[in-house]
């Protein structure tokens, strides 16, 4: 399926209304949001997350260099790209415009050309930004969210179950004997493999849930505000499903087809102690499963420090 990217937003602000026509009716072809003030500015800014803000410097309120530089302190705001467009044309006013974060300066008057390009340079950027990051969080083969990006979101998961009391739950899973289906049938029927594994969880999971290549033949599930028994449920799901692929060990005088061993953990995440601590007992667990036969799983809570 051909997919469309959205059209670019932008948003130009300036106190003449008249300059705001002239600017819109250039970008026809994106979507136009506008602000006469700088206050209003910030809030269109904050609520609307525009790619890119043509800003004028002089407006009566609060001036451009002031909007720029509070959109700057914002985390959520930082990313956006600001172009300011003034009659303030000389070296010293394009250094402060820049030095507070601004990524072009363009002065009054215009060509509309000039400023088509240089907006659109922007808008490619953006995405070039966003690309790269993508690529950076992605596990290459399975296309699930990989090791970095798991770290990443297991603290920010932590730190709100901290805050909302909420149960935490996390399944780690391993591919059973998976080394040697790998010798076995080689590197090419192995990526095939973790490529049908990756692709039962990522369907198996809620829209609510996060999963990721661990490393390897590892995968592991963050199952937020869930409790024990639906986590539970959830590993059995997701272990029935991949059995039910039926990928065959031909070769390997263990087990007919393809199997996996799973460890689950659900616990309350309390300040005191590393949320490390669920990937070790879910690890503790996952091996437990594999000593006691494999195709299995076994699963435990943290107890509270309280």
């Amino acid at each position: 399926m051909l997919m469309i990217e959205p059209r670019p937003r932008l948003l130009i602000v300036d106190d003449e209304i008249s300059n705001i026509e002239l600017i819109a009716g250039i970008f026809s072809d994106y979507n136009v949001l506008f602000a006469t003030n700088g206050e209003r500015a910030l809030e269109i800014a904050a609520s609307e997350n525009p790619d890119v803000i043509l800003l004028d410097i002089l407006m009566p309120d609060v001036d451009g260099y002031e909007v720029c530089r509070r959109l700057k302190l914002d985390k959520k705001t930082r990313p956006i790209s600001i172009i300011f467009i003034s009659v303030l044309g000389d070296v010293a006013s394009e250094t402060l415009g820049l030095e507070l974060g601004a990524m072009d300066y363009i002065s009054k008057p215009f060509s509309p050309a000039i400023v088509k390009m240089r907006v659109n340079n922007q808008i490619e950027l953006k995405r070039t930004r966003e690309q790269l990051t993508q690529l950076s969080l992605t596990d290459a083969l399975t296309k699930l969210a990989n090791r970095r990006y798991f770290d990443k979101v297991l603290l920010q998961e932590y730190a709100r179950h901290i805050r909302s009391g909420g149960n935490l739950s996390l399944i780690l899973l391993d591919i059973d004997h998976f080394k040697k289906f790998n010798d076995s049938h080689g590197h090419i029927c192995g990526d095939s493999c973790l490529q049908q594994v990756a692709s039962v969880m990522g369907s198996m999971i809620r829209s609510t849930d996060f999963v990721a290549r661990y490393g390897g033949e590892e995968f592991v599930c963050i199952l937020p505000e869930t409790k024990h028994e639906g986590a539970k449920a959830i590993a059995e799901k997701i272990r029935t499903a991949i059995a039910g692929l039926k990928i065959a060990q031909d070769g390997i005088d263990i087990t007919d087809q393809v199997t996996v061993s799973l460890g689950v953990v659900t616990g309350n995440c309390e300040p005191s102690r590393s949320p490390l601590m669920f990937v070790a007992k879910a690890d503790e667990l996952l091996y437990k499963a594999k000593s006691e036969g494999r195709n299995s799983f076994f699963a435990a809570t943290i107890q509270s420090d309280t």
